[in-house]
């Protein structure tokens, strides 16, 4: 699979949050409220203006002291996107996949689409809607940067290499490599989305343990009652233009 990938080592996350406010910054999104919800992560969540959110979660560990597990949230620009499958739907375009990077990118025609649509069809919980206006907004891989050679903000700030990015055939290499690595000390640990996603995630525990949604299971995906209705009536619709013109023809 061509294009690229984000591999996020979270065995050398710190969480210092340099990503996320180098995301804020190159995208020039303000800064959001927040309040002391007694825990370290703010702000809670991702939101139209805060496409990357550190995630912070404590346990105890095997020897009773407190572990801190770290998640960079962000979009996982997925190989086949279910926001584009929904947006699709309504309208074409809405939601297009970049030919040289395979970022999943929204564009001004997906103001056509309702937002409930394409944030409810997201496994992920990412796309964010602005209050007022229902645009949506995310992660963009920083197409803008990587199409003139350079990093994506995030990784470019990263201080530990918890962050990479490269071709995607490289960082599945990559992560496979770091996973084997960390296996003798962290027998539980995982990489996600190799399958699917653009972004691939080195876990040391359960994912659940991270985040609920750090790792979902998107293949096959199921199709909700409004997705089905969609598709019905929309093939009854081409289904009546195909019986006008063939009346058309036939008289």
């Amino acid at each position: 699979m061509s294009g690229k990938a984000f591999f996020i080592d979270t065995t050398v996350c710190i969480g210092c949050r340099g990503c996320q406010v180098a995301c804020k910054q190159w995208n020039q999104l303000p800064a959001t409220k927040t309040e002391n919800w007694g825990n370290y992560q703010n702000p809670k969540d991702l939101s139209y203006y805060t496409y990357k959110v550190v995630r912070f979660q404590e346990h105890i560990g095997p020897d009773s002291k407190p572990v801190w597990y770290f998640f960079p949230d962000q979009c996982r620009h997925c190989l086949e996107p279910a926001c584009k499958e929904a947006a699709d739907e309504v309208v074409r375009g809405g939601i297009v996949i970049d030919d040289q990077t395979g970022a999943v990118l929204y564009t001004d025609k997906l103001k056509k689409v309702n937002a409930e649509d394409i944030t409810e069809s997201c496994p992920f919980n990412i796309p964010k809607a602005q209050k007022g206006t229902g645009r949506l907004a995310k992660c963009t891989m920083c197409v803008d940067r990587v199409h003139h050679g350079l990093l994506p903000a995030c990784v470019k700030t990263c201080p530990t290499g918890a962050m990479n990015f490269g071709d995607r055939e490289k960082m599945v290499a990559l992560a496979k490599k770091r996973l084997r690595e960390v296996k003798s000390k962290h027998p539980n640990a995982v990489v996600t989305g190799l399958d699917d996603l653009r972004v691939f995630y080195l876990l040391v525990d359960k994912p659940e343990k991270y985040y609920r949604f750090a790792s979902v299971d998107i293949a096959p995906r199921g199709m909700d009652r409004k997705m089905a209705l969609r598709k019905i009536g929309k093939s009854l619709k081409e289904l009546s233009k195909e019986s006008k013109i063939v009346r058309r023809m036939v008289g």
